[in-house]
């Protein structure tokens, strides 16, 4: 008899973005360190973007466009440690997504979305790269958004 997987759940909103621990990402306790959650986080969201077709930061602040961004704010509350290297995920959606601003909700859980180890909100502002001020997102990056947004209750 062969053992089958457990089902994964289904989300109701967001994107489920496979990530991996490395055992360097592990503070002096074997846990993992604070300081990494939201690097997983923006590595989630670099992985998202790329597969829309979106490109990162490559030097030139007028050509990454929407990627001219910078964080206003980052909240994260852990709920349960993570113990060891291996494969993870994190479910990414967004709660807002303004004209020049989005809100963005995380969570950083078991591969299959079930456990939960932290969660949060980041809020990010897109700039304008020749005077650093706010600035609207593009209508494709505003289109691909839209798919991510929570359900209002």
């Amino acid at each position: 008899m062969t053992a089958e997987a457990p089902p994964v759940p289904a989300l109701a909103y967001g994107r489920l973005i496979p990530v991996t621990v490395h055992f360097d990402d592990l503070d002096a306790l074997g846990l993992l360190h604070n300081a990494r959650y939201p690097v997983m986080v923006e590595r989630a969201w670099t992985a998202f973007w790329n597969e829309r077709g979106f490109g990162g930061f490559e030097g030139d602040w007028e050509a990454a466009g929407d990627f001219c961004n910078a964080v206003k704010e980052l909240r994260i509350s852990y709920e349960a440690p993570v113990k060891r290297p291996g494969a993870y995920a994190v479910h990414l959606w967004l709660e807002r997504l303004g004209n020049t601003g989005l809100t963005s909700g995380f969570r950083f859980c078991s591969g299959d979305g079930a456990v939960t180890y932290a969660h949060g909100t980041r809020i990010i502002v897109r700039l304008d790269a020749g005077t650093l001020r706010p600035t609207s997102w593009s209508d494709r990056f505003r289109a691909v958004g839209r798919e991510l947004l929570r359900p209002a209750d």
